[in-house]
């Protein structure tokens, strides 16, 4: 299936392992990998840095055209993010980066900037993109369209572990409360809101560990592509 050019694009709120998934399904399939959602993060980091109310449209606006966003893929196939030539891969995942990444992913200007640079990665290559609106709106004709989701219980437990691995550890209390506000935020925005596309496959990994997770979505695409 690697000579067939496809599009996969997989959906679903925070924490439900998109990225992590994508990333090793990439791997298994020998397709790029676009992490949508750390490009989105880079221009929260700008804001924050900036002193800048991520939910001011004017100011972040404005901010844009002064932002070079860069994008590396390894030898490893991971994708590595830059802001203005710094290396900001790990600071993109900083937990108060969440909240500016959802408020300036609300913004229509952004959401436009950002439209057409993802779209080309598909139209050169196959790709395996996540997001909150990757089969509604960036990739509308992918070939294979994923809405992958977990309880907010299991994603705050997921997370909690993964914010104590990088030594900045959080009560699962808070990590639960911002969840589950960061996917009232995302579902509920007035443009591109978190949603499943009707012909999307959903797929539920509270019960599921890691390799069963990666098993089923490999199945899913395999089947789909050569449907």
């Amino acid at each position: 299936m690697e000579q067939k050019r496809y599009a996969v694009a997989v959906d679903g709120p925070s924490g439900a392992g998109k990225s992590t998934l994508a990333k090793a399904v990439a791997r298994e399939l020998h397709i790029m990998y676009v992490d949508t959602g750390a490009i989105y993060r880079v221009i929260g980091v700008a804001a924050q840095r900036r002193g800048i109310d991520p939910k001011d449209e004017a100011a972040v606006m404005a901010m844009l055209p002064e932002l070079d966003i860069g994008i590396k893929h390894g030898a490893d196939g991971l994708q590595r993010m830059s802001l203005n030539g710094e290396d900001v891969t790990d600071a993109i995942r900083l937990p108060e980066i969440s909240m500016y990444a959802s408020a300036v992913s609300a913004l229509p200007p952004v959401r436009a900037y950002l439209l057409e640079t993802q779209r080309k990665f598909a139209r050169e290559q196959s790709v395996i993109m996540d997001g909150r609106d990757i089969g509604t709106v960036v990739l509308p004709d992918a070939e294979v369209k994923i809405f992958l989701t977990a309880s907010s219980a299991v994603r705050a437990k997921r997370r909690c572990l993964e914010l104590e691995q990088r030594g900045t550890p959080k009560p699962y209390d808070e990590v639960l409360a911002e969840i589950e506000q960061r996917d009232y935020n995302d579902s509920h925005r007035a443009i591109a809101p978190l949603r499943q596309a009707e012909d999307a496959a959903l797929v539920d990994t509270s019960e599921l560990d890691f390799e069963q997770s990666k098993a089923l979505l490999l199945k899913t695409i395999r089947e789909s592509v050569n449907a």
